[in-house]
């Protein structure tokens, strides 16, 4: 076993993006050059505001299997914040990888056209690396520093605002710290970026819809 063990969440997101529908499609025309979902717009864009959030607290470590453990919130920004937080942290200790990908998934839109399961589960290692993990007592926790819709994303809502009526779906950047923990002492620390796509009806609590590609801040 190598001194430091493989750092799950220290990856890059995947570079692919589904369009899962004829809407989405619509925005991601208008915003070709980086191809990712639709969102619901920002503070200055010409789209609706977006709701203040009902909650900004982040999932735990080991999240249950159950859709009790997503907090409830509307605004895109402060759900991606809380979403970002959670699939960078796990604790192996305590938790199967079985269980982490049902707590994972209870973050995920119902709505089956607009949901890219794959490309979120895909964040976490298969069961045998999550053995190892565990065989090392791997735990990580992580600390958000900030959300923003990204400027193509921005300017996209601008330009066609009628767009995000069709599905709510906003792009939202999260950048934070990840902090990894394993026996005998071992650590090691890496900042993070993550650019989500959260679906946020009028009235309705968010929902994780995908991981988005990497897009210019």
């Amino acid at each position: 076993m190598p001194n430091r063990p493989s750092l799950y969440g220290l990856r890059r997101p995947p570079k692919r993006v589904i369009m899962v529908s004829v809407g989405l499609a619509c925005l991601l025309v208008l915003a070709a050059v980086t191809a990712f979902f639709t969102g619901r717009g920002d503070h200055g864009a010409a789209a609706p505001a977006p709701p203040v959030p009902s909650s900004s607290a982040p999932a735990p470590d080991t999240p249950p299997s159950g859709r009790s453990s997503v907090p409830r919130i509307s605004d895109p920004v402060e759900f991606s914040k809380a979403a970002a937080t959670m699939l960078w942290s796990y604790d192996t200790r305590a938790t199967s990888q079985a269980r982490q990908l049902a707590g994972m998934k209870a973050w995920m839109t119902k709505e089956s056209a607009y949901g890219d399961w794959a490309s979120v589960a895909a964040q976490i290692p298969d069961p045998v690396l999550w053995s190892r993990m565990a065989d090392q007592k791997q735990h990580a926790t992580a600390v958000v520093a900030e959300g923003h819709y990204p400027a193509a994303f921005k300017q996209a809502l601008s330009d066609d605002p009628a767009a995000i009526t069709k599905a709510y779906i906003y792009a939202v950047t999260v950048t934070g710290k990840q902090t990894i923990t394993w026996a005998k002492g071992g650590s090691g620390a890496e900042d993070r970026s993550v650019t989500l796509a959260v679906q946020c009806r009028p009235s309705a609590d968010c929902t994780l819809v995908a991981i988005a590609p990497r897009v210019a801040p």
